[in-house]
């Protein structure tokens, strides 16, 4: 996805304002296994994803825990860096090869403050991403591992092709054996 296609999935901007935040914008790439963000740093940044997968996750003492992945249009933030200031709780892994844009935050800061339609956008940003983090919640509570992977195959079964499995047990809250139980059941 091109910038314009990913800024305009958050919040429709008039052209002026659109090609101000985009003077800001940067394209960046990094190889398959970079780090994009640590847990417990704060992150600079916003990230959109052009090309490629990630997954966010958080470390406990026995494993590593998946709790997002990301592909083409997403976008890739620490929304306690974003608003806080403060040093985020998750890792954010990059899965293949990934080509990003990228906008340092007091960079878009600023331009919340010169221009309303940017700050709109940024409050459709920040909206967007808590309503994520409302139904991954929502899921986790209430949904079974069978009723998760389903919405897994519904919502986004590319990844069935591009992530691990491991990573998808961990996404969905089971061991790999359960998940390979659930899907020799729906097939």
């Amino acid at each position: 996805m091109n910038i314009d296609q990913i800024l305009d999935r958050i919040y429709i901007l008039p052209e002026a304002s659109k090609n101000s935040l985009k003077e800001h914008i940067t394209e960046i790439s990094y190889p398959k296994g970079f780090c994009l963000m640590e847990a417990d740093k704060i992150i600079p940044y916003v990230y959109f994803i052009r090309k490629g997968i990630a997954r966010a996750y958080a470390t406990t003492s026995e494993n590593d825990i998946t709790f997002w992945f990301g592909s083409e249009g997403q976008t890739v933030i620490s929304m306690k860096s974003y608003v806080e200031d403060k040093p985020g709780y998750e890792s954010i892994e990059l899965l293949e090869d990934c080509d990003l844009y990228r906008i340092e935050t007091e960079e878009l800061r600023k331009l919340f403050h010169e221009d309303i339609h940017i700050a709109n956008w940024g409050r459709k940003l920040a909206e967007t991403e808590m309503i994520k983090s409302e139904e991954l919640i929502i899921s986790r509570q209430f949904k079974t591992s069978l009723e998760r992977y389903k919405d897994l195959l519904t919502y986004q079964s590319e990844l069935l092709k591009r992530v691990q499995l491991g990573y998808i047990a961990s996404y969905l809250g089971i061991t790999q054996v359960s998940l390979s139980r659930i899907r020799a059941e729906i097939r």
